[in-house]
């Protein structure tokens, strides 16, 4: 019998550092979900989508305000859920937790612990992808989202992308899961996207482990 698909893979990362791009190239990629013969929906989420606010570019999972820091961490407990229910499955997961913890750190000085949820998501083969990219980089991955950007403005000052950056190294080093850190200054998404499948072939991470 052959073995089973079923990566499970959080991307995290300031913006401007081609997560999405990267999630869809994972989420196609033979090597990761196998060989397709037509397209199909295979999972592919996020925390950056802005599901609390019925306006564009609201509030969600990250950006959330303290009144709504009880759905927040509902959601989350949701998703950990719905993710051991599902677990023979593969997961790609554009921004997560790390993105809230950065967020609300810088915004509001607030730390959220989310070690019960990377303790739920540890036997399910979760790992952590951080996508950087050096400072000099930034301007010219600006004027390439500028061409399809809706809200262009969000990109005005790259210094805030500097720091996010040197916050969110912090936070990956801290963090439980397994990790790899990529380099996307070249813009290079295929090289980037094989690189994380090496990785995932060498640690064991394109198969569901079952616990002994």
């Amino acid at each position: 019998m052959l073995k089973k698909l079923c990566p499970k893979i959080i991307l995290e990362g300031t913006r401007l550092t081609f997560k999405t791009e990267i999630a869809f190239t994972l989420n196609e990629h033979p090597r990761i979900v196998g060989p397709r013969k037509y397209r199909y929906h295979s999972p592919l989420i996020s925390a950056e989508w802005c599901a609390f606010t019925n306006f564009p570019w609201g509030r969600g999972l990250i950006n959330f305000e303290p009144q709504e820091e009880a759905m927040a961490m509902e959601t989350y407990r949701t998703w950990a859920r719905l993710f051991e229910l599902q677990r023979y499955y593969s997961w790609i997961v554009d921004r997560f937790h790390l993105s809230t913890q950065m967020h609300q750190l810088r915004s509001r000085g607030k730390r959220y612990d989310f070690a019960w949820l990377e303790e739920r998501l540890l036997p399910l083969g979760f790992r952590l992808v951080f996508c950087t990219r050096s400072a000099d980089s930034f301007e010219a991955a600006r004027e390439e989202r500028l061409k399809v950007s809706g809200n262009p403005a969000q990109y005005a000052d790259l210094g805030i992308f500097h720091s996010e950056q040197e916050l969110m190294k912090e936070l990956v080093a801290a963090s439980q899961l397994p990790h790899l850190t990529i380099d996307i200054s070249d813009n290079n998404v295929p090289r980037a996207v094989e690189e994380i499948a090496d990785w995932l072939e060498q640690t064991g991470g394109l198969y569901m482990q079952e616990s002994k």
